[in-house]
């Protein structure tokens, strides 16, 4: 007597052996227009935000960009970074053996975990780390709403 295996088993187990190639790759989805891209994750822009008392501290690795190279905006909850850099090289004069330098765009999204006081955000770049500081709103203290009585 044979027995048989379970196919929820074993749509299960392919799942998750799914799951672990996509979490091994070395490849990353980013949103791109409208359909998106797959890229290399050492391409993509690699970020660290921290909770300090009364700040985040976003920092960002860009080797090989330059100050005029990057846009970073705040709009409302959310850190914009753009970074575009083409390598100016006169074609005419070289003679390339090896042709690998080339333009990099990147840009990336971060939803900051609270508000921040936008007039005071800086941003500072030391060797190819870019460090945004973004100071924190107060709250507000809740304020109690008398009811009137008809």
């Amino acid at each position: 007597m044979s027995t048989s295996r379970n196919p929820f088993e074993e749509l299960e187990e392919l799942l998750e052996r799914m799951s672990r190639q996509f979490e091994e790759s070395p490849y990353v989805w980013e949103p791109e227009g409208r359909i998106g891209k797959l890229t290399a994750k050492f391409e993509a822009m690699p970020v660290d935000v921290a909770d300090h008392d009364a700040e985040f501290v976003v920092t960002v690795d860009l080797p090989g960009f330059d100050r005029d190279d990057i846009d970073v905006r705040v709009t409302d909850r959310t850190l914009h970074i753009d970074a575009d850099h083409e390598e100016a090289v006169d074609q005419a004069e070289e003679q390339y053996i090896r042709h690998e330098r080339r333009r990099e765009s990147m840009q990336r999204s971060i939803r900051l975990p609270g508000d921040v006081d936008k007039e005071q955000v800086n941003a500072r770049m030391k060797n190819g780390v870019l460090t945004v500081t973004l100071p924190k709103v107060e709250a507000e203290e809740a304020r109690s709403i008398d009811i009137d009585v008809e």
